[in-house]
């Protein structure tokens, strides 16, 4: 298949439609470790707002299980689409996922803002990074799919367009990111598991990329400084060499589509494997004011004591 293939047929496609289709296309074939990227810096991005990430410090879920709980976020939302959000295994997945978050009392401004960083972050990282730009089917398909998530949750005032999740999410970060010690430990934990990837001379090397893309608000609500110029050069041109490598190759073809390949499950998994421990039972649980297993919202203000990762 040729590598502008797709996004030609893609562009002949109404999103109100066909949203996702071009959901599947964008996370298998088109951007597969894009968007898991932008996913990833999507979840370091929700623990720039304290209360997420003192309830995630409180109960140390990253420090016990951080693998898991990065990979059962990102499987959840593959099953919710894998055979389409309205077939029977897309509802079990709703369900499974409405289960697990009934436990907590979350409001529903901090749903929308978790649910925001999933459109919005990566359709930025793949605009910043990825081979091409995301073209305006597949920017509204991304909305689109984290609208039909939101009725599928129960939350209301999810916006339909990117445009209002991107405002959403913007001013979110403007009002809610501020430093807390949680922010950084949580984060630092979360940065533990994704340089947990690579042999371990290059873990160290690994964490500082990491930090060489993020942008200096989220860094000060962390308490990370800004890596140096340099560094960041040198990772930012890496990004758009690899782009450019990319955009060389043929396209995925239609029989190898890249699906999620969780370390935490080797063999394979069920829904009902996702999910803290708890929620592998059908017994029903009391609400409780703890810890959800997607991030949350937070206060404000309090300025970073900057520290060295």
């Amino acid at each position: 298949m040729g590598r502008y293939s797709r996004l030609r047929r893609i562009r002949r496609m109404d999103p109100r439609q066909d949203h996702e289709l071009i959901f599947r296309w964008i996370t298998q074939y088109e951007f597969p470790r894009d968007y898991l990227h932008g996913t990833s810096i999507a979840f370091l991005r929700d623990y720039g707002v304290p209360r997420v990430s003192r309830l995630l410090d409180r109960t140390q879920e990253f420090e016990r299980a951080g693998q898991k709980r990065y990979d059962d976020t990102v499987l959840l939302a593959y099953e919710l689409v894998r055979e389409g959000m309205d077939s029977e295994h897309g509802r079990a997945a709703a369900r499974h996922l409405n289960r697990i978050h009934g436990r907590y009392r979350i409001p529903d401004e901090d749903f929308l803002y978790v649910l925001a960083t999933t459109v919005v972050g990566p359709k930025r990282w793949i605009d910043r990074y990825g081979w091409r730009r995301l073209c305006r089917q597949e920017t509204e398909s991304l909305a689109l799919v984290g609208r039909r998530m939101g009725e599928m949750m129960g939350i209301s005032g999810v916006p339909d367009t990117y445009a209002a999740f991107e405002r959403l999410h913007d001013d979110y970060e403007r009002e809610m990111f501020a430093y807390d010690p949680a922010n950084r430990r949580v984060a630092a934990a979360t940065l533990r598991v994704m340089a947990s990837w690579y042999p371990a001379p290059l873990r160290r090397v690994a964490s500082r990329v990491v930090l060489a893309v993020l942008d200096e608000p989220l860094l000060e609500a962390l308490g990370f400084r800004p890596q140096p110029r340099p560094l960041r050069a040198v990772v930012h041109r890496a990004f758009r060499v690899r782009a450019v490598l990319i955009r060389l190759l043929p396209g995925r073809p239609e029989w190898l589509p890249r699906k999620p390949v969780p370390r935490t499950y080797p063999f394979g998994w069920t829904l009902d494997d996702l999910g803290p421990h708890w929620a592998h039972s059908r017994a029903p649980e009391p609400l409780q004011d703890e810890v959800p297993p997607s991030p949350p919202a937070a206060p404000h203000t309090a300025r970073a004591s900057r520290q060295e990762p």
